[in-house]
């Protein structure tokens, strides 16, 4: 008995679909999707559109419950990201940033930001070889940040102007997020 290809196709897509409700692999299917989109860098914000961040009014912890006071970072640059260890596009970006940081966590502030227990962040950090601290929020987070879907990531240069806002996974190793770093140590 032979099938047709629009049958052949119609199978092939009930199987892609009926995959994507088991739950053990639904998200590494998912991850896999989002690393794709992940290959591009975010955008730029044009000067004219850009919001200052003027509050710094924002405290965090850590894993050993030392508070971060973000007034700390007034006139730094500073890398912030929004995440969780269940979000497949956080999952995929999360090994082009912590490429980011290994350049550059001596030369800007970088705040991961999660509402999870640390207990789970440490698993996950531990899991994956990510060396870079994740805070806790303990007071709402600025206005400009505006945070409704993660990841959500901010790049703010040292006049708090934010330069890149994006809202999804991107290869935040890339050339010209590095060269957007290397410019606003100039301001």
């Amino acid at each position: 008995m032979k099938m047709s290809k629009p049958k052949i196709k119609n199978i092939i897509f009930l199987i892609a679909i009926g995959v994507l409700f088991i739950p053990k692999i639904r998200q590494p299917i998912q991850i896999l999707l989002h690393k794709g989109l992940a290959m591009f860098s975010p955008s730029y914000i044009d000067e004219s559109k850009q919001v200052v961040l003027s509050d710094y009014n924002w405290k965090l912890k850590d894993d050993n419950n030392v508070i971060l006071n973000f007034e700390g970072y007034k006139n730094k640059v500073i890398l912030v990201n929004f995440w969780a260890t269940w979000c497949p596009p956080c999952i995929a970006e999360m090994p082009s940033m912590q490429k980011l940081y290994d350049d550059y966590k001596d030369k800007i502030a970088f705040v991961f930001v999660s509402n999870e227990t640390q207990a789970n962040i440490n698993q996950f950090l531990t899991k994956n070889g990510y060396s870079f601290k994740v805070y806790n929020p303990l007071t709402n987070y600025p206005k400009p940040f505006d945070v409704s879907s993660i990841p959500r990531t901010f790049l703010i240069g040292k006049s708090g102007h934010i330069v890149i806002d994006k809202k999804g996974a991107a290869n935040w190793n890339s050339e010209s997020v590095r060269s957007t770093i290397d410019e606003l140590f100039m301001e």
